[in-house]
């Protein structure tokens, strides 16, 4: 019983100390994808914020987003970009980096979080981005 007693009080405390983290998303009205996306963090742990913008091409300039690495929605979380179909797992690690400005995915590949079509996944990078714009590849997703 002790035992037992003890599990669940480690438990408990593991479950305090992950609390959830809360990522605003800033997409168009008309984006199913972008609702996807949001389905992806939810089921992740993530609380979000849904903002409908009317221009999110000056969001995203606002927020610093380079065009080349532009997709269709934006987070902002803790200060930084999360750019289009990022995957949960890569935005905790965006939060940890005190080198990043954000991070990206590009376009809107096929089999990424929010773009899920059956088994199909097209090849793509999670890119961070420094404050002096230098580019770092955080994370590949191979094609199948």
């Amino acid at each position: 019983m002790r035992r037992l007693l003890l599990v669940a009080t480690l438990f408990a405390g593991l479950a305090q100390a992950a609390e959830p983290l809360t990522i605003d998303v800033h997409r168009d009205p008309n984006c199913g994808c972008c609702k996807a996306w949001i389905k992806h963090l939810e089921s992740n742990g993530f609380v979000v914020r849904d903002h409908v913008e009317s221009d999110m091409a000056a969001f995203k300039t606002a927020q610093g987003v380079p065009h080349r690495l532009g997709s269709c929605h934006t987070g902002v979380i803790d200060g930084k970009f999360v750019e289009g179909h990022v995957p949960a797992s890569e935005v905790r690690e965006l939060v940890k980096r005190d080198d990043l400005i954000g991070a990206a995915v590009p376009g809107m590949p096929a089999g990424s979080p929010g773009m899920e079509m059956g088994d199909r996944q097209d090849a793509y990078q999670v890119i961070g981005l420094t404050e002096s714009n230098g580019e770092q590849v955080l994370a590949e997703y191979p094609a199948r």
